[in-house]
């Protein structure tokens, strides 16, 4: 009879042990529902800034090749564009582009150095190109160290058939005043571009 009885109320305590269980379980199933709901809102949220993220960096991506301040063709398929030309506090102007090979071949840009004995060693370099300003009747040429290495891309082995390279010169900055000028290299045509004032 003894064990009768404390079987019994240990049979009631494990009923009442799985009947709480149970209720939990169905308070966690329907808080695990709340919570499937709250991840797809975050997850929503998440796709929504990420899309607002996307069309923030889209315009930063896109300028570049909107802004274009010029291009111009010539020499049997090379095509130069200039992206930027920016007044520095330090009074020069860096001005920066790019090149496209299109002649069918490999290229290297022999007269792009410039005619003085003082570039000579530039080859293969942009050292020959100027910028014109034809209002002020004035002609600067690309900037160089004390040994005569011009502030400018050297296209080391030239450029190959259908590759674009960057590059970049810095000028004497023009007066402040001048903002349009032209920038000239080898037998290109000149490329009329506008220098804007760095930050």
């Amino acid at each position: 009879m003894n064990l009768r009885r404390t079987t019994t109320p240990r049979r009631a305590l494990t009923a009442a042990a799985i009947t709480t269980g149970l209720v939990l379980a169905v308070a966690g199933c329907g808080g695990g529902d709340d919570g499937k709901d709250e991840p797809k809102s975050s997850s929503s949220q998440a796709t929504a800034s990420a899309d607002k993220n996307d069309g923030g960096q889209a315009p930063q991506s896109s300028p570049p090749a909107d802004k274009a301040l010029a291009e111009v063709k010539g020499e049997n398929g090379i095509s130069l564009t200039v992206t930027s030309a920016v007044r520095d506090s330090g009074g020069f102007v860096t001005v920066q582009g790019t090149v496209t090979n299109g002649t069918g071949k490999s290229w290297v840009p022999v007269d792009w150095r410039g005619d003085e004995r003082e570039l000579m060693a530039n080859g293969g370099s942009i050292a020959g190109a100027n910028l014109v300003d034809q209002a002020g009747k004035k002609k600067y040429l690309i900037l160089r160290d004390t040994e005569g290495r011009c502030l400018c891309t050297r296209f080391t082995g030239g450029v190959r058939n259908g590759q674009t390279s960057d590059w970049y010169a810095q000028f004497p900055a023009p007066p402040e005043g001048t903002t349009k000028v032209s920038f000239q290299v080898g037998a290109m045509p000149p490329a009329p571009i506008e220098i804007t004032e760095g930050e």
